[in-house]
């Protein structure tokens, strides 16, 4: 995954290829943060560009997900990703089906890869957590989320 953005990183610049993997969801913060300290980002720097990268799909994830998938479901192959995708996110939401946006918030600030804001935005339009409900709880968690993998990034913390 690192050469990819080592190829981007040669076509745009390294603030830019930091901003578009926080956007990912397979590298989202947790992955785009290390990532720029490695690139020699300073650790505040790579934070608030993961940070702002990250929240960018948000807003439309929470806006078009229900209709987007509801029109997709229609396609056989599309019905069995989605419900694949459905049953996974609700094994790993337990908190966010009992404590509703509060939960949503602890949901995303683990820093563990699919915890993050596309999961949490699933999640939200699963259990039917309203917009500013939701985009408030992710924004909270993407941001606990953010100050710990910039602490670990930098070496301000360890966790063993």
């Amino acid at each position: 995954m690192e050469e990819l953005f080592l190829w981007i990183r040669n076509l745009i610049s390294r603030e830019f290829a930091i901003f578009i993997a926080a956007m990912l969801p397979v590298t989202e913060l947790r992955g785009a943060i290390p990532l720029a300290v490695s690139w020699g980002i300073s650790p505040m720097q790579a934070f608030w560009l993961a940070f702002i990268g990250n929240l960018v799909p948000v807003m439309p994830l929470l806006i078009l997900l229900d209709p987007v998938t509801e029109l997709l479901r229609k396609v056989p192959i599309f019905d069995r990703f989605f419900e694949w995708l459905y049953a996974r996110t609700l094994r790993k939401s337990d908190r966010v089906k009992k404590y509703g946006a509060i939960g949503l918030i602890f949901f995303t600030a683990v820093p563990l890869p699919t915890t993050g804001a596309w999961t949490a935005s699933l999640a939200a339009t699963i259990f039917k957590i309203r917009f500013k409900w939701a985009f408030l709880a992710i924004s909270t968690g993407v941001l606990i989320a953010g100050i710990a993998i910039t602490l670990l990034s930098a070496g301000i913390i360890t966790v063993f």
